[in-house]
């Protein structure tokens, strides 16, 4: 069974972000896609949906996390070399991010980390299994 892959992810400001996520190189399926909500094409089979505040709180009883302050969840994405994860964080850092992390070296795993505009932590790694 092939499954596709949902992370929805509270925001304050959906057009910032769809700004910093374009800036990044990412596409938007538009069949997803009104004032309430985006979803970010990460794959074939993987998708970041931003809801506004509001909108996600709809489909939860608890509170919502403020990603400036707690970490929810870490979104880690996959690169397909070095050079990849440096122009990703590259364009993340031009794009305002917050925050960005230091290189992460272990073994053959090779990763850097950035937080969007409203704090969600990504990272993008390349695994060299030659």
């Amino acid at each position: 069974m092939t499954m596709k892959t949902f992370v929805n992810l509270p925001v304050k400001d959906l057009d910032r972000s769809v700004e910093f996520f374009t800036a990044l190189g990412f596409t938007f399926d538009q069949n997803f896609t009104d004032e309430n909500a985006t979803s970010v094409v990460i794959s074939e089979d993987a998708y970041a949906m931003l809801l506004v505040e509001p909108f996600f709180k709809s489909f939860t009883g608890k509170d919502v996390a403020d990603a400036t302050r707690t970490t929810e969840v870490i979104t880690a994405l996959s690169a397909d070399s070095r050079e990849q994860v440096d122009e990703m964080v590259a364009k993340a850092r031009a794009a305002g991010s917050p925050r960005i992390g230091e290189v992460m070296e272990e073994g053959p795993m090779y990763g850097r980390s950035f937080d969007d505009p409203d704090g969600h932590h990504w990272e993008i790694f390349h695994m060299a299994l030659d």
